[in-house]
């Protein structure tokens, strides 16, 4: 793409919604944080901080109390990569505080494969759409340009099963973007880290996403930070298992699905997404 075409491109995203549901987070510039699990004092307090699942879509049981689900999470990006951290409320953790029960539409659940599934667990899912641009109602293509990754609290492609972690997410009938999602995950362009809580109601998830390849915001060309806004498509997803016979009726068993944009059945679709204005501004001091 020429310069000139792109530079257009990028302001015009600046005035474009970027999804349809009426839902943004703004990020700006702060210092670079660690990805240990433990949300450091000061760490995060140049973030943008957000709350869930009060006001969040439900896929499944609708969520009505805190202490049964419930987030904190933040929101920035340095030099070279975005950031997030959640600090998640649950009261059941699934394969610590109960066993490892698999669902009955698959058996496989747990394998690391394109037949498992990575959101079968105590989870949160991120979704993005570098591009801003839909054309109907596609989901996410699974490349730079638009995605759907996972982080579960007890599985992950690193650490294998009981360790949690990034997971391939979805569309992975595709096997290019299986490939693209693994690709990220074994180079550490994604990473993120899930750790239980020391009072064991809950987890903390710390994820980094690096601009290059993961936010490609026009074809070749990568998100970098500079003088002008620039909005892309955001979801966030948190599931939530428990004991089965508290998901009984719900596909899979699930218990709680509570999603930040989008209607129920149709919250993977891109145009569904709400935005993440990631805003203009200087390095932090050091």
């Amino acid at each position: 793409m020429p310069r000139l075409a792109l530079i257009f491109v990028l302001t015009l995203s600046a005035f474009v919604e970027a999804g349809e549901w009426p839902r943004e987070l703004k990020a700006s510039r702060g210092k670079t944080p660690v990805l240990d699990g433990v949300l450091s004092p000061g760490e995060w307090s140049d973030a943008t901080a957000f709350e869930g699942t009060k006001g969040w879509a439900a896929q499944f049981s609708p969520t009505t109390d805190a202490r049964d689900l419930s987030l904190k999470g933040w929101v920035k990006y340095d030099g070279e990569r975005l950031y997030f951290a959640f600090d998640v409320t649950d009261d059941v953790l699934y394969g610590i505080d109960t066993d490892r029960w698999l669902p009955d539409e698959n058996p496989r659940a747990h394998e690391l494969s394109r037949q498992g599934w990575p959101w079968f667990g105590d989870e949160m899912e991120l979704l993005i759409n570098a591009t801003n641009h839909w054309d109907g109602d596609e989901e996410a293509r699974g490349d730079g340009q638009s995605w759907q990754m996972v982080c579960n609290l007890t599985k992950s492609r690193l650490g294998g099963i009981g360790v949690g972690g990034l997971l391939e997410g979805e569309p992975r009938v595709k096997e290019s973007a299986w490939n693209h999602y693994q690709q990220w995950i074994e180079s550490g362009a994604m990473q993120a880290v899930a750790k239980r809580k020391p009072d064991g109601k809950g987890y903390i998830i710390e994820w980094s996403i690096a601009f290059n390849p993961c936010l490609e915001i026009a074809p070749g060309w990568f998100f970098k930070p500079d003088d002008k806004e620039v909005v892309m498509g955001l979801n966030i997803a948190i599931g939530d298992l428990d004991e089965k016979a508290r998901g009984h009726g719900n596909f899979g068993s699930f218990h709680h699905e509570d999603w930040f944009a989008g209607e129920k059945d149709k919250r993977t679709q891109v145009r569904q997404w709400g935005r993440l204005r990631l805003l203009p501004g200087l390095p932090p001091e050091k």
